[in-house]
Order: C-alpha cells, then structure tokens, then sequence
C-alpha cells in the first residue's frame, strides 16, 4: 500500500461520489494498494479491508480521529477523540479461507464475510441481509453427521455462527464504549471507517477544489501545478491573496 497524492486523491473521490460505500472502499484501496490485484481485495474479510483503510487514513489525515455522537437519554452531543491506535485490532495478514464451530450436535464450516457479500444485500431490507449473508458465508452444515441445507439451520445455531463471525474478524465491528457527562447514560456506538474516511476525504476534496480555483485564478497556475505544492506552502499563497 502507498500514500495517495492530492491529485490522486481528488481522482478516487470523483470516481467514488455516486457509488455505495462497500464501492468507495474498494475505490480507495484499489488506487492505494496497486500491489493486489482487484478481485483479491474484494475477496478480503471486512476486517483485514478496514485495517487497510485505517492504515491509509492515518497516512492521508493523521493518526487523530474526531468525531460527534449524541445522547439517546438527553440528546447531549458528545465530542470523541480517539487514535487510530485506540481501534485497531490485531488482525493476521493472511487468514483462514474457512472456520469450524460446533454447537450442541451441528457443526457448521463458514468463512467470513467480504465486500462481495456486501454488495449483494446492498439493495435488500434490512429483514433479509442477515439470512442472505448467511446463505453466502455457511459453507457446510451437519447435524450429527448429516448434511443439513442452511435454511435448517436452528435460529440459536445460527446466532452462535455469528457471533463467531464477529469473533474471527474482530476488525470488521469496532464498537465504542460511550458515556454521557451530564446524564451518566452509557451506550455502545459503532465505529464505521468507510464512511468516516469517505466523510473526510469529501470535506477535504471540497475545500481542496476551492483554494485551487482561488490560486488558480489570482496566479494563472494549472490545477496540476496547484496540487503538487504541500498544504504548507499552498496556505501561505492563500494568504497572500487575502483567504
């Protein structure tokens, strides 16, 4: 994986606005990790795919993350800062292509989920993603010995698969522990990086596009031109010109 450019960057975030966010991430990590071809990184678990991104994150923004929550007793917002470090979880570059549970007389063979999975209950109700998610990561079901179709498997065994699910990929749900200062009200709030970093990247694109059509415009330079210069050195001619 390498550091995107700004111009680089600028490209990603136009290729990315009108897509879902399991796309974005894959537009991301397609342009950062030119090392994987793309069908590999499709087929990486949620997890090893966000500890990607947090990598490249921490590369593009800092290892700093800022955030906003919201009381669900008394609707205090809540400001949350926490490292890159602060989430990130210990997760094997190569991983099993399958794991085993047992369970009260079934055994159940899976793998874990990948952006491919996401994609295709992308555009399902939230009553069916769970059971189709099922259906495409259960690789094989026995009960006592005898093969079972997964649409058998008991509602108990199959909330048992998932939470292994979450066990074996620990990456792909980081959850925050959160109190609220003025009611004590405690709650757990997940922490979602597609869509944190794409938030970013689009404030970032925003104010990036505005400073090139001001320098652009005072001094003639080209857009290339413009992004070439460190941040440091483009705010000084921003100052200059007054903004």
């Amino acid at each position: 994986m390498r550091v995107l450019s700004a111009g680089e960057l600028l490209t990603v975030w136009e290729q990315g606005l009108m897509l879902e966010p399991v796309r974005q991430a894959l537009v991301l990590l397609t342009s950062a990790c030119p090392e994987i071809p793309p069908p590999q990184l499709a087929q990486l678990s949620i997890g090893q795919r966000d500890a990607l991104l947090l990598t490249l994150r921490e590369w593009t923004f800092g290892s700093q993350l800022q955030s906003l929550a919201t009381c669900g007793k008394c609707g205090e917002h809540l400001e949350l800062n926490f490292s890159v470090a602060d989430i990130r979880t210990a997760i094997p570059t190569q991983s099993p292509e399958s794991f085993s549970v047992q369970v009260e007389g079934w055994e159940i063979e899976f793998r874990v989920p990948n952006s491919l999975d996401l994609m295709a209950i992308a555009s399902l109700p939230p009553s069916d993603t769970r059971s189709t998610i099922l259906q495409r990561c259960l690789l094989k079901v026995w009960e006592r010995g005898e093969i079972q179709a997964v649409e058998k498997l008991p509602t108990p065994i199959a909330n048992a698969v998932v939470t292994q699910m979450a066990k074996f990929d620990p990456q792909a749900d980081i959850q925050l522990n959160l109190c609220c200062p003025t009611c004590g009200h405690q709650w757990r709030s997940t922490f979602d990086i597609v869509s944190f970093f794409w938030r970013e990247i689009h404030a970032w694109a925003i104010r990036t596009l505005r400073e090139v059509h001001l320098l652009a415009s005072n001094y003639g330079w080209g857009e290339a031109e413009i992004l070439k210069m460190s941040p440091y050195r483009r705010q000084l001619y921003l100052q200059m010109v007054g903004r």
